[in-house]
């Protein structure tokens, strides 16, 4: 028996085989007091079983979603709950613990769900107030090939690992991280852990414990940007505070700009609504050049979509998915007015490609444009082997909804999910399933909230690269999301009235689409701001649409009848 308890993390994406690794390595260590434990945990009659069942089966519990920021913490909880009861005792007691995660995977899946990662090292942060100078004497990172993966874990499973590989190159230089290649016989994969822990007790044997270093404690970093280490909090404390210096972003000279952009863009949509005369703005870039609304629900495709689209047929999730992906695949009124003219009533019941080809084939013959210039869409290249893409998108249309995605996407318990779900299917990738979850979330199909999750587009990330001179220890995901936290602070501290949407304030995917927006407007008003795109020109002239809009928002956001 080790006259000192030590304990041994295994960490790694769902799928790679951590579980089965660790069962066999406890089998073979048998001469040893071993603990195998994971995080949260399954131990009956333990919080962390009961949050482990939260967790996957929250409907369960009468629980409709679980925001990412909610689920993470509930983990912080179980860890502490395992190390408090489970881990410092057995390893006190001289016992060896094998831990299924440790706080890495707090840190990747927080990450990967959209929780700013300012939150997630409070988090962890507290977490290493409980482990306090108890720390792995070594991190196994198991890695697997995709091909071995199960399907339900292969969504993500790339983004997973560079992440869990980031973290392991920044670990290593505090924590001993030993990769193990989980491929073949799992005896033979056993070997370097069984080594690695006997190894490292024979080392330890004998010596007294020292105090964690700082150095010893988790720096987060990405790219070139470091946050200092979490600041140890000693029990000597009476009241204990968990705190992180984090490397801000630095504005630029039009991160000011977007915030009177987005007052003026919001002003001049008002004005238009109340039918005043023109000119609607004092702005020459704004009154010269075309700019969506400051709320995409506002835009005219975005209304079209929600009262013709949405609004008229068949309510069924699945009925509503096949229209809203029909209009966004093409994002073209014309196109789906056309569409309509020759069918009636879209739907996934009497969808014909072959018929659906031969109207569009009609208009492209015509010279008529069947795809919006919104966005650039993919073609699917020589993997689907159609000469038309619009051919290719109505074969994917037809093969969504005969996988069911439909339902899947519905049943999905949070956006994230829901996200992933979409961006699986080919040729769609992280901006198209974002914008597609959004439109879908605008009727009764999905339900939640727009500040659970965001994707930076291409012309959001320019326009983020042109408000900030250095992004700091936050991504650009987490710079959106700095925005819809503090509008209010940094309008009002500016002397700027916004009006927002019946007191609806911006959400994440409109302060995502500003950030484009204001990437186009800096190209004139910061023409000495580069951003990574090299564009230096508006190309959209603006010219007021003749059709007026009769304006509609989901129902579930209550406004309608402030309008």
């Amino acid at each position: 028996m080790p006259s000192k308890g030590a304990v041994f993390a295994f960490e790694g994406p769902d799928g790679v085989g951590k579980s089965a690794l660790i069962s066999t390595v406890k089998k073979r260590l048998n001469q040893l007091p071993v603990l195998d434990l994971s995080f949260p945990g399954r131990v009956p009659g333990t919080l962390g079983s009961h949050i482990y069942a939260l967790h996957h089966q929250h409907d369960v519990y009468g629980i409709r979603e679980m925001t990412a920021d909610a689920r993470q913490l509930l983990h912080i909880s179980a860890h502490v709950e395992t190390i408090i009861t489970l881990v410092r005792p057995h390893v006190a007691s001289g016992g060896v613990v094998l831990l299924d995660r440790y706080w890495w995977s707090t840190w990747v899946y927080g990450v990967l769900s959209g929780v700013p990662r300012s939150s997630l090292k409070r988090m962890i942060a507290l977490e290493q107030f409980y482990w306090k100078r108890l720390l792995p004497k070594t991190v196994f990172l198991i890695h697997r090939s995709e091909a071995e993966i199960a399907a339900p874990d292969r969504v993500d499973f790339k983004s997973r690992s560079d992440q869990y590989d980031i973290l392991a190159k920044i670990e290593a230089k505090r924590t001993r991280v030993v990769p193990v290649e989980n491929s073949g016989d799992i005896e033979s994969v056993a070997d370097l852990p069984i080594r690695t822990i006997l190894e490292s007790l024979r080392a330890t044997k004998g010596q007294t414990s020292a105090p964690a270093s700082r150095g010893q404690q988790p720096t987060l970093c990405e790219g070139n940007a470091c946050v200092e280490p979490v600041a140890q909090v000693t029990e000597l404390q009476k009241v204990p505070s968990v705190w992180a210096r984090l490397s801000l972003p630095r504005p630029s000279a039009v991160f000011d700009t977007y915030w009177r952009f987005a007052t003026e863009r919001q002003s001049i949509f008002f004005r238009r609504l109340q039918n005043e005369p023109e000119p609607w703005t004092n702005d020459p870039i704004l009154a010269q050049y075309k700019f969506t609304n400051a709320y995409r629900a506002s835009d005219r495709v975005s209304q079209f979509l929600i009262r013709e689209v949405i609004g008229k047929g068949d309510q069924d999730p699945t009925e509503l998915f096949f229209r809203i992906l029909l209009f966004k695949f093409f994002n073209k009124i014309d196109t789906w007015r056309n569409l309509v003219a020759a069918f009636g009533d879209l739907s996934s019941r009497n969808f014909v490609v072959s018929d659906y080809d031969g109207v569009l084939n009609k208009l492209l013959q015509r010279g008529q444009t069947i795809y919006s210039g919104a966005y650039i869409m993919p073609t699917g290249g020589s993997a689907w082997g159609e000469p038309r893409k619009h051919l290719m998108h109505l074969k994917l249309l037809q093969h969504m909804i005969a996988e069911n995605l439909p339902e899947k996407v519905s049943e999905a318990p949070g956006m994230r999910d829901a996200f992933e779900l979409l961006k699986a299917v080919p040729t769609l990738g992280n901006f198209l399933a974002y914008q597609y979850v959004i439109d879908l979330n605008y009727s009764t199909a999905l339900d939640f909230s727009e500040s659970e999750f965001v994707v930076p587009g291409p012309g959001a990330r320019d326009g983020i690269r042109k408000c900030f001179t250095c992004l700091g220890d936050f991504s650009e995901a987490d710079v959106i999301r700095l925005m819809y936290e503090q509008q209010e602070h940094e309008f009002s501290s500016r002397g700027l009235s916004f009006q927002s949407l019946w007191g609806r304030p911006l959400q994440l995917i409109d302060c995502q689409n500003l950030f484009c927006e204001v990437d186009k407007y800096a190209r004139v008003f910061h023409p000495e701001v580069e951003g990574t795109s090299g564009r230096s020109r508006i190309k959209q002239q603006f010219r007021p649409s003749k059709d007026p809009l009769s304006y509609q928002y989901p129902q579930k956001w209550k406004i309608n009848h402030l309008i």
